[in-house]
């Protein structure tokens, strides 16, 4: 079968390689034919490094498919289901799992690092799966509670949305921050996780909602979506002085993972405010507050992984709230390309021109 392949960690480009063969089926797994798969930025993060992950690895964490078969003991999937791919699946038994907090169990990272793909037929596995998973490829063998059934009138492509970005933005605005109506908001990166915070502070009845994003057509786009506004970085002094008369928003949801933004969305959220850290970044980007700041101007600082929420429960919510029409999720799918153009939804990604790209497979 055919899968995106990258060698060494920081390669910028991947290769399309036809040898590949979904590895490890057995009890407990799930196979998937993967019809599509978005293209996240925390992918190119593990390309280049900023987030750990062992190589050489096929990425794509992002999908959905039909499921092919299951092993012995699965019972919530069955073969010709259809199945979005849950990277961070919880194990229900775990310490965090038993408080409510699914969202940090650990047992989906363990999947890492154990390899679930093989270049020949027959030899042991010997390429990974990013975060456990891997979805620039044809098929892939994943743990049962990877697989996650959905309904049939949901496309691939936006049940593929849900499994990533789409829940980790609303979430954002809905689980961790818990917007309040009528309060003011800035989203700082305004990619396909960011729009889903913008969608989620909509929903929750924000009064002001400015995107900020040095890329104007995803400025165009935010406003689309529910932004009451809409700047590049240098104009948020202006707007946190016009929306807020200087003194700082609300709630402001970091969503590009650098300590440089994190740091100006500390800035910008007023004191007793809350700032959410929505953003993936490298383990030695450190953010810098000095003590007296902290414990003088009170402001929450929440990081956000995952949406914060149970994952499941919020695949569920996110279905409810597209079918009612309160969320635009085909809208965030600005380019689609096939397997082989992969390449160039990886340029897409890096210079912004896309919200999301769809991967048909």
């Amino acid at each position: 079968m055919r899968a995106a392949v990258l060698h060494e960690i920081g390669q910028d480009k991947l290769e399309v390689l036809d040898d590949i063969e979904a590895a490890g089926f057995g009890p407990g797994k799930v196979r998937i034919r993967v019809r599509a798969t978005g293209l996240c930025h925390s992918d190119l993060s593990a390309m280049n490094g900023v987030l750990p992950q062992p190589a050489p690895f096929v990425p794509g964490h992002e999908g959905a498919g039909e499921v092919l078969e299951v092993g012995e003991g699965v019972s919530r999937v069955r073969p010709g289901d259809r199945a979005v791919v849950c990277w961070l699946p919880a194990c229900g038994a775990c310490p965090a799992c038993k408080r409510g907090q699914t969202e940090l169990c650990l047992a989906g990272f363990m999947n890492a690092g154990i390899p679930n793909f093989r270049r020949a037929a027959g030899g042991p596995p010997d390429v990974f799966g990013f975060a456990g998973t891997g979805t620039f490829a044809e098929e892939v063998v994943v743990d049962a509670g990877c697989a996650v059934p959905i309904p049939d009138d949901v496309p691939f492509d936006v049940a593929a949305l849900i499994g990533c970005g789409v829940t980790t933005g609303l979430g954002a605005a809905l689980n961790t921050a818990d917007v309040e109506a009528g309060s003011s908001v800035a989203v700082i990166g305004c990619g396909g996780v960011g729009i889903s915070a913008i969608q989620g502070a909509r929903l929750r009845g924000a009064a002001e909602i400015v995107a900020v994003d040095p890329v104007a057509s995803r400025r165009e786009a935010a406003l689309r979506f529910g932004a009451t506004g809409a700047v590049a970085p240098d104009g948020l002094p202006d707007a946190k002085q016009q929306m807020t008369g200087g003194e700082g928003f609300d709630y402001v949801f970091e969503v590009v993972g650098k300590s440089a933004t994190a740091r100006t969305a500390y800035e910008n959220t007023r004191r007793g405010g809350t700032l959410v850290v929505v953003g993936a970044g490298a383990l030695d980007d450190f953010l810098q507050l000095n003590m007296f700041e902290l414990f003088f101007d009170e402001k929450r600082i929440l990081p956000s992984l995952y949406g914060g929420g149970d994952v499941l429960r919020s695949y569920e919510r996110t279905i409810a709230l597209w079918r009612a029409g309160r969320i635009d999720l085909e809208g965030l799918i600005t380019h689609r390309v096939p397997l082989a153009g992969i390449n160039e939804a990886l340029e897409q990604m890096r210079t912004g021109t896309a919200l999301r790209t769809c991967i048909e497979i």
